[in-house]
């Protein structure tokens, strides 16, 4: 995400104008867009116009409106993002009032405007101007003749490419139809491989199959590496490690990434904090219930004994429509880091403690828990 301008009042009222990059930045600015939001942005309006003989055609012209923004429809899979609202600007071609839908489009800018930023939106565009906070972990998750490349990033799992192709079953005395098959198979992964990730960026590339597959394919695209001399994968292999996946399904990869060895792998990478926090949290319930609070309820009473030392909380709580039920969350991030702990996106509210407070299992808290 590149950001042009921003132009804010003491208030915190005011707007900003970015230019999304990225199929993520689609991600980021639908974090930012809350219903009641002034969106300025290019689109195209199909337009009406009339001849002197009094003949009516119709075509489609390409102009900037400002929306009231109404409906928002994010497609997480194409990474697409279309707004609704109503016109509340002077335009020649659209009627103050009118209803108009905006696709948002890459490398293409707009303005948004509220009434009031707080400390989340405002660390989400730096989040996502911010080049190191790019995708650094790649993962193949592949079985015979079906193949998922894909972009981990802290914010969500970005799709690549899908691969899928017929793999005719081996016969007895006879495999070459099997074999000819498989080797044109691996040879579109390498090439999605080349086309897709950014070896300069990403620090690790996890194959992932069931079987020998991973093995099979590695001993492939080394071999075709070396044979054509193909620079960017000979330099990086030792970026790659092998593991085991139960299918070569999308799914697979939540358990790829909650494998011991991809974990210290992981390390150094940006999507590590995430697993981590989550595994410290189920750990730390198993073991020592105390200091593991979840729901907004009670992890707030922590939060005010200051025994908050990670809060975990979904991006989805900060979309919220109601301005107090959102305000609540975000006084809660704040003032948890003002207290000196730290912040990981998961699902939900919870929290790891510094030290036990009182038991508080016997509260009712499922009227706000989320």
């Amino acid at each position: 995400m590149k950001l042009i301008s921003k132009e804010l009042e003491k208030d915190n009222m005011g707007q900003v104008t970015l230019v999304p990059e990225e199929a993520e930045d689609m991600w980021h600015t639908y974090n930012l867009l809350q219903i009641g939001d002034s969106l300025r942005a290019s689109t195209i309006r199909k337009v009406q116009t009339e001849s002197v003989t009094g003949s009516v055609g119709s075509s489609r012209v390409r102009t900037t409106l400002t929306i009231s923004v109404e409906t928002i429809d994010f497609d997480s899979q194409a990474c697409q993002l279309r707004v609704k609202g109503i016109n509340i600007q002077e335009n020649q071609y659209v009627k103050m009032g009118a209803y108009h839908t905006i696709e948002l489009e890459l490398n293409r800018k707009f303005t948004l405007a509220k009434k009031q930023w707080d400390s989340i939106v405002l660390e989400r565009i730096e989040q996502a101007c911010d080049p190191a906070f790019s995708a650094d972990v790649a993962a193949v998750v592949m079985q015979e003749g079906l193949a998922h490349i894909c972009l981990v990033t802290p914010s969500m799992t970005l799709l690549r490419t899908k691969i899928e192709t017929n793999i005719p079953r081996k016969r007895r005395g006879n495999c070459s139809q099997h074999e000819k098959a498989l080797e044109k198979f691996y040879e579109q992964v390498m090439q999605g491989i080349i086309r897709h990730i950014n070896f300069d960026v990403v620090k690790v590339v996890l194959i992932a199959s069931p079987g020998f597959v991973r093995e099979q394919f590695c001993e492939f695209l080394f071999l075709r590496a070396v044979k054509q001399e193909i620079k960017i994968l000979l330099e990086n292999r030792g970026k790659f490690l092998q593991v085991h996946s139960s299918s070569g399904h999308k799914y697979s990869l939540a358990e790829v990434l909650c494998d011991p060895v991809v974990t210290a792998r992981l390390a150094d990478t940006k999507a590590a904090s995430e697993i981590k926090a989550l595994g410290d949290f189920y750990k730390m319930l198993k073991n020592e219930p105390d200091r593991a609070f979840y729901g907004i309820k009670h992890v707030e009473v922590a939060n005010e004994a200051l025994a908050v030392d990670i809060l975990l909380i979904t991006d989805e709580l900060f979309r919220h429509q109601d301005v107090a039920t959102r305000s609540r969350y975000v006084r809660l991030v704040d003032s948890v880091r003002d207290n000196g702990g730290t912040l990981n996106q998961l699902t939900g509210v919870a929290a790891i403690l510094r030290f036990p407070v009182p038991d508080l299992s016997d509260e009712d808290s499922s009227s706000d828990d989320e």
